[in-house]
């Protein structure tokens, strides 16, 4: 019998019978946790992981910005990065933008 299907059944009343309010929240806080550790937890250890990124970056760091584009951070200031993505060209771009580290990029297309 798959999971839900218990969950439903502790959660539902016996006909003619009040609902138990014990079957109710435990269905509510069993929702509630799987949708915090599939959902939750990941995205928020993958945003902690980027911000110790964003926090190591140092001049001559190769980095992935959002759209897609590959850089190398030239100076940093408080809130944002002077990046060259050519020979000729450099660019200011937030801190947020950065994606992660280019040899990051090529380990997670690789698997």
């Amino acid at each position: 019998m798959p999971f839900y299907s218990i969950l439903y059944a502790i959660g539902a009343p016996p006909s003619g019978e009040q609902a138990n309010p014990l079957g109710t929240v435990f269905l509510m806080t069993s929702m509630f946790l799987i949708v915090w550790f599939v959902l939750l937890r990941p995205s928020e250890a993958k945003r902690k992981k980027l911000e110790t990124v964003v926090a190591a970056l140092k001049p001559r760091d190769k980095i992935l910005v959002n759209p897609g584009i590959f850089a190398e951070v030239v100076s940093l200031e408080e809130h944002r990065l002077l990046v060259r993505v050519d020979a000729n060209t450099k660019i200011w771009i937030l801190k947020t933008a950065v994606a992660g580290m280019q040899d990051q990029a090529a380990e997670t297309e690789s698997k």
